[in-house]
């Protein structure tokens, strides 16, 4: 490739890098920005035809759509169950497990959106866990960069396994189940050695950059404990995986956890003896509009509602998917393209969220003014993040979509990995896991990561005379770590807490904890793995 085509390709990884994270160009700015530069290089580089440069903006919009249905009913839910009260007495109860925020984090961000991740996947987790956290008392900021961090390591058996069931089998032609069963296992091996220190980079990341006492030391303290929390996940995920398959480790595998690790807490096993305090922030400091708080159980009642509801119609085996899928509206061949896309309302976990915030209203009595109030609220913080999501999903298209063009170039981000592969043989496992960030980042989902790169890291392994299942592994593994910096799951969970503006802030911190879990896996690979 020529030096322009290079540039061309990475274009929409430098100019989100560059606008977002070292000009700091808040994301409804630095987005549209972005989207032009791309096309316009697409277009006149890449030599892609307006007709399918088009289709692809088309097709990007109605994608944003459905992700910013998500978020709206996230953000319903949100203000549902704040205004009502029932917040302030979520966060009441938790003083009763413990009231060091470090043990919160764990519970909330790694193991509940853990679980959130198994269940409903697609951005669904930061967007429940970071509204929950700023309940309880971290900043906002803090709420994103930890919601982000901690939705990585069961982000490889997403939507009841869908990375592996449909990334990886769709994205390797010609992958049997029992293959795609073994590189499963490979990645939960080398997850139990690596993500299982993601609570403890967690806590420090909190103690020292978001917390009152801005301290490495009460980070590092929580080793014991956080070393208990991040294998209390991944063991029993692996577990999973091997007897029962790709669907359920991280659904079973936080649960699990989730019971482990409460009961260490609620026991002071294993937790140092000072309690760090959290300042208090509240970004909606609004009165009630509900005289009486409900009780703990039925303010937890919509979001238990939310996960079971999301697992219920998530499982293959229950006609309750195929029902909801039954009423699906679709565009085929978009302005007489070869694009297509479809959406199923009633399957959205934006839908699951709506009607739990309207089932919240009638556990906690609500009156109809209040979810007038709420329904205004969340119009009014989601608008921010139109302009965001309505450039940054079209702007993915375009590169995703760019193998139609007159200059006989394979689409832009297979392009990129080949040059880089055509250079480095010998040493790719130490670079496999960076390719599949790389699809996460820019495509904002582990799953067409792995469609994307998934024949590319077999042809790669083959090549290089390595172990398909490794390499195959360390796509996965790669498409967690990009998920953290995404930046439509950034757009999306910066939106739900009234962050807009502050997305090249979050990855900025969330881009260290990613380049661990990559170099993490990378060195587990070659010292165990070969």
């Amino acid at each position: 490739m020529t030096v322009w085509q290079i540039l061309t390709a990475a274009m929409p990884m430098l100019s989100v890098f560059f606008l977002l994270v070292v000009l700091r160009f808040p994301a409804r700015q630095a987005m549209p920005l972005s989207l032009l530069l791309s096309a316009l290089l697409a277009y006149f580089v890449w030599r892609v035809p307006a007709l399918q440069l088009a289709a692809s903006m088309l097709e990007g919009t109605v994608i944003a759509a459905t992700i910013a249905w998500i978020v709206f009913g996230a953000i319903l839910l949100l203000n549902v169950l704040k205004m009502s009260g029932a917040m302030a007495v979520i966060k009441d109860g938790f003083a009763t497990v413990s009231p060091d925020p470090r043990v919160q984090l764990i519970i909330i961000a790694w193991l509940f959106g853990s679980f959130l991740e198994g269940a409903a996947g697609f951005g669904t987790p930061a967007a429940i866990v970071a509204p929950l956290l700023v309940t309880l008392g971290f900043s906002p900021l803090a709420a994103v960069v930890l919601a982000l961090v901690a939705d990585s390591s069961a982000v490889s058996f997403g939507a009841i396994g869908t990375p592996v069931l449909v990334g990886l089998a769709q994205g390797v032609p010609g992958i049997s189940v029992i293959e795609l069963q073994q590189v499963a296992l490979t990645a939960i091996a080398m997850d139990v050695l690596v993500a299982s220190w993601l609570p403890l980079i967690m806590c420090v990341l909190y103690t020292r950059f978001f917390s009152g006492q801005r301290s490495w030391r009460d980070g590092w303290v929580m080793l014991p404990f956080a070393l208990l929390s991040g294998l209390a996940f991944t063991l029993p995920a692996y577990g999973v995986a091997a007897l029962l398959g790709p669907e359920f480790p991280s659904v079973l595998g936080a649960l699990t956890g989730l019971a482990i690790v409460c009961v260490a807490a609620k026991h002071g096993f294993l937790l140092p003896n000072n309690v760090v305090s959290a300042p208090v922030h509240n970004i909606h400091p609004e009165p009630l509009q509900h005289a009486v708080a409900p009780r703990l159980w039925v303010a937890w009642l919509p979001y238990l509602l939310v996960a079971f509801l999301l697992v219920m119609t998530r499982l293959p085996d229950l006609p309750v998917k195929n029902w909801l899928q039954t009423i699906n509206w679709q565009w085929s061949e978009i302005l007489g393209s070869d694009l297509h896309v479809s959406v199923a309302p009633l399957y959205l976990p934006g839908s699951v969220f709506v009607v739990c915030a309207l089932l919240a209203c009638l556990f906690v009595k609500a009156r109809a003014q209040l979810l007038s109030g709420a329904l205004s609220r969340s119009g009014r913080m989601l608008l921010p993040s139109l302009i965001a999501l309505g450039t940054a999903v079209p702007m993915v298209r375009i590169f995703l979509h760019s193998h139609v063009n007159l200059a006989g170039l394979p689409a832009m981000p297979m392009a990129l990995a080949q040059w880089v592969g055509q250079s480095v043989t010998e040493g790719w496992l130490w670079l496999a896991p960076w390719v599949g960030a790389l699809g996460s980042f820019i495509a904002g989902s582990a799953t067409f990561s792995n469609l994307m790169f998934g024949s590319f890291q077999q042809a790669m392994a083959a090549q290089g005379g390595l172990d398909d299942n490794v390499v195959l592994a360390l796509q996965m593994l790669g498409a967690n770590a990009g998920n953290m910096i995404c930046v439509v799951n950034v757009v999306a969970a910066a939106s739900v807490v009234g962050l807009n503006g502050r997305e090249g802030d979050i990855i900025r911190y969330t881009l260290w904890p990613m380049v661990f879990y990559c170099a993490g896996v990378a060195v587990v690979a070659n010292l165990f793995f070969r």
